[in-house]
């Protein structure tokens, strides 16, 4: 059987920051165990099951937010449906303020290789405005935490164009990341997404955002500064010292099939007919009343048409450094003249690629090739 990238989606967080748009609830209790075997379940009924993994990635909410016994229960059920070797990238997202040493080892002994630590700032003052119920120097406790349990592929998410920040904070937060030596930077720009308390807050002008021309100098920040320090860019927002790029990420950037499990999960995968994609139920409650009950989890499932994998595989692939190939593309040369005459794109062996001010224009020039 072809491999299958695997998600496991953990909606649990200690709270709700104001940014957030994920799937995630400010919950506790008896919900967490019973989402847990409810995802066991869902896992182990899976019409994938028996495909390898060729990458697995626990990701929220906040996986670490759950004990040991429960995180590891749900690993080994995603072991058994899909078998994982030596080579297959295991990561497991993490807040900084929810781990410690102990349950770093036992996730390392239980085999995941790849932690994510969403650091978001070394600044408390970002962290208060965010909503993080870690602070800065929880950051590093993490990393030398996941270190002494053996991971040697850490990441770190950051976040720059937060309220209030400035340049000299985010060069601060660039200089304090780069000190502990990740393998691996994920470095995003805050958006500002609707039903969340930060969209709320803007509205009434409550958040004081910097404008345009500094989020642009925050971002060629990130790009000089991991250069210097020996990082190459692979795709618009993601950093990594040579060879350890996240290949579950890059699954997605090139359109693959992907597993995905548990409230609010998404998962894409090829049946003879069409590519489909669907969506779990997201809220914990109605999710696992479905899996108790055996009813259909997904409450959205769709047969994608080939112009709807045609824009997947423009906006994905224009992300990646590697560029979009355009062998089985047909373009407008009308755009393509456009976008070449504003400098946005280069055209390389019949691949696109963002030039270095075309990747402030992503969007725009994926809505301009589509």
């Amino acid at each position: 059987m072809e491999p299958i990238a695997v998600y496991v989606h953990i909606p649990f967080c200690p709270t709700k920051c104001g940014y957030c748009d994920f799937n995630s609830y400010a919950m506790s209790g008896d919900i967490m165990e019973r989402t847990v075997q409810a995802t066991i379940q869902e896992i182990q009924r899976s019409p994938l099951r028996g495909r390898p993994a060729k990458t697995i990635f626990f990701g929220g909410g906040t996986p670490t937010y759950l004990d040991e016994s429960q995180l590891i229960r749900v690993f080994q059920a995603v072991l058994e449906a899909h078998p994982a070797d030596a080579t297959t990238e295991i990561t497991s997202e993490a807040n900084p303020g929810t781990v410690d040493i102990p349950k770093f080892k036992a996730m390392h002994e239980a085999g995941f290789n790849r932690i994510s630590l969403g650091a978001q700032s070394f600044l408390d003052t970002d962290l208060l405005a965010l909503g993080r119920v870690h602070r800065s120097g929880e950051i590093e406790r993490a990393v030398n935490a996941a270190r002494d349990a053996g991971f040697k592929n850490i990441n770190l998410d950051l976040m720059f164009a937060l309220p209030d920040q400035s340049i000299h904070g985010w060069r601060q937060n660039l200089t304090r990341a780069l000190a502990i030596h990740p393998e691996h930077l994920s470095l995003y720009c805050l958006t500002i997404e609707q039903n969340t308390a930060f969209y709320k807050q803007n509205l009434k002008g409550m958040l004081n955002l910097p404008d345009d021309e500094q989020q642009v100098m925050m971002y060629d920040e990130c790009i000089e500064r991991c250069a210097e320090a020996g990082y190459e860019q692979y795709e618009i927002s993601n950093f990594a010292q040579h060879g350890l790029e996240c290949k579950h990420n890059i699954c997605y950037w090139n359109a693959e099939e992907y597993a995905g499990y548990g409230p609010g999960a998404v998962g894409s995968f090829e049946t003879n007919l069409a590519r489909i994609r669907y969506t779990n139920l997201k809220h914990p409650d109605r999710y696992c009343d479905a899996v108790e009950t055996d009813k259909p989890i997904a409450f959205e499932s769709e047969a994608l048409s080939k112009e709807s994998l045609r824009t997947e595989q423009i906006m994905l692939g224009l992300r990646m450094n590697t560029g979009l190939a355009t062998e089985g593309l047909q373009f407008s040369q009308k755009s393509l003249s456009r976008l070449l005459d504003l400098n946005w794109i280069y055209l390389d062996d019949e691949t696109i690629r963002l030039t270095k001010e075309g990747r402030h224009f992503c969007s725009e020039v994926a809505l301009e090739l589509i």
